[in-house]
């Protein structure tokens, strides 16, 4: 079992930025460092849309084409903390935001891929 913490959601106007977090308190820095880690994001009636991933040890990433250029994953693996920066928001970025841990090698952005979730943090871009 792997709890996953998120934070820094928020409210901003159309453009502005935010910075997501998520950490793993209990995972060992070893076990961590394994970890693909990747943030997802969903909006009530719709599926979980993979936003964007980074693998372990090489911090391989890969995104979501509607976020390239505008969003950035980044981890630290010295505090067992994954980050993800939203700039240029657009009102379609509203969504409630997932982070997510896949015990195996990063692989895709399905959401059936990965198996521990966090418990969300809301994203609401105001036109």
């Amino acid at each position: 079992q792997v709890r996953l913490v998120e934070s820094g959601g928020g409210v901003v106007q159309t453009g502005g930025s935010l910075r997501l977090s998520c950490t793993a308190p209990e995972a060992s820095m070893y076990a961590f460092r394994s970890y693909c880690m990747g943030w997802f994001r969903q909006v009530p009636g719709k599926e979980r849309e993979g936003v964007a991933r980074i693998s372990g040890p090489g911090g391989t990433t890969d995104y979501a084409e509607s976020v390239k250029g505008r969003f950035t994953i980044d981890r630290d693996n010295r505090k067992n903390t994954m980050w993800l920066d939203l700039n240029s928001l657009k009102p379609e970025d509203t969504a409630m935001y997932y982070c997510a841990v896949r015990l195996l090698a990063c692989a895709t952005l399905r959401s059936t891929d990965f198996n521990y979730w966090g418990q969300g943090t809301q994203v609401t871009v105001h036109s």
